[in-house]
This record gives C-alpha cells, structure tokens and sequence, in this order.
C-alpha cells in the first residue's frame, strides 16, 4: 500500500512540474499595480514542491531527515554515489565552481544538496568519508536512502539511472536548483559547462 502511495504522490509531483514548465512565467507587479497578499512565504507547500515528499533520508550524521528540513533557502542537489569514478567527481566540482561564482552572502544562505543512488554502500559512514576527503564543509548535505526513496526522487527529477553487475550506475548528470518552497527553478544537464545561469537562479531565488 505504502509503494502504491507514493507512486500516486509521485505522478502527481511529476504532472503539477510538467504543468509549471509549460506554463508562462508570471509578470511581477508594477509600482503602480497592487500585489496580492500572498506574495509572503505560504504556510502549504504547492502542487510542485518537491518538499510534499514523505520518504525519509539518512544524512552523513546518521540523523534521519525529510527533504522539507531544506525549506526556506535555495538548494542546489545533484544526484551521484560515492564509488563514482569519472562523471561524479566532475558533476560535483560544477557544483562547487558554481557556489565559488556566488557572492559570498548568497553562497550563505544556499545549500548545497547530494543524494546517493547507491541505498547499499553509501551508508552515513561513507558518506562522511566522501565528505572529509572531498572538503565538504557544512553548506553541503550528502544524503541516502531506500530504493524506493531514490527511484520516487529520480523520476520527479527527470535523472535516469542503471547499475550493473559490478555495482557502478549509469547516469544523467543533472544539477537541479530548487527555489526556497522546493520547486524546481532551473536544471542542467552534462559535464563541464557554463554554470552563469545555474548561479543567475540562485541569486534570483535569494530574497
């Protein structure tokens, strides 16, 4: 019963972000216009935000937490695993070039988000690993959860993923920014390129 829900919540999530990507984006009100009073932070999350999501991860601490703990800030997440070789490594140092190209209280108030493919060997202790050995200060978030977990968060981010017989995963390589209330505002796909439009978001996501 428990997968059948999640899949219903995870078609929902996925047909309100088709939705929001195929709509225009809204005209900001004008000195002269009067904005709505909704303009301030809603108490309800929208059809879109990802944050709706009710699988728990577990971070590199050990301590278990829901993707809405990251509520009220721009996030930036990648999805990866620990044992990556080649594209990870570089997806990461993207990530890490992008938050260097932010002003420094922009990058204060950003958090930086990776979440593992791999729910069998990326446990916290390695993820702590990874995080020490690649100078992840606290600004970042390594996370790990269950199969379902990642596959419902994958699929809502449009990451296709595959692993083989020798435990590696083949992988889109998306860097996704969420605004501050968990929808998606910006995504890029591949390795190694600009990342000016990435950081415009998250500059425009700060208020």
């Amino acid at each position: 019963m428990k997968t059948n829900r999640l899949h219903l919540v995870s078609l929902a999530l996925a047909s309100a972000l088709a939705a929001a990507a195929a709509e225009p984006a809204k005209r900001p009100c004008c000195a002269s216009e009067t904005c709505p009073a909704t303009t301030t932070t809603p108490a309800t999350l929208s059809a879109r935000s990802l944050y709706q999501l009710d699988a728990a991860w577990t971070n590199d601490a050990g301590a278990t937490v829901k993707l809405a703990t990251l509520r009220g800030r721009p996030v930036v997440l990648a999805m990866f695993f620990a044992n990556c070789e080649y594209a990870c490594p570089m997806l990461v140092a993207d990530m890490r070039r992008m938050r260097e190209s932010l002003p420094a209280e922009v990058r204060a108030k950003t958090q930086f988000v990776l979440v593992s493919f791999d729910s069998v060997r990326d446990t916290a202790a390695a993820l702590k690993t990874y995080r020490d050995t690649r100078g992840l200060d606290a600004s970042w978030t390594l996370l790990h959860g269950d199969p379902n977990a990642v596959q419902e968060l994958a699929m809502l981010l449009g990451v296709k993923f595959k692993q083989d017989a020798k435990g590696q995963f083949s992988h889109s390589n998306t860097i996704t920014v969420l605004n501050s209330e968990g929808e998606i505002a910006r995504q890029r796909n591949g390795l190694g390129g600009d990342v000016s439009e990435l950081a415009g978001t998250v500059m425009a996501a700060v208020r």
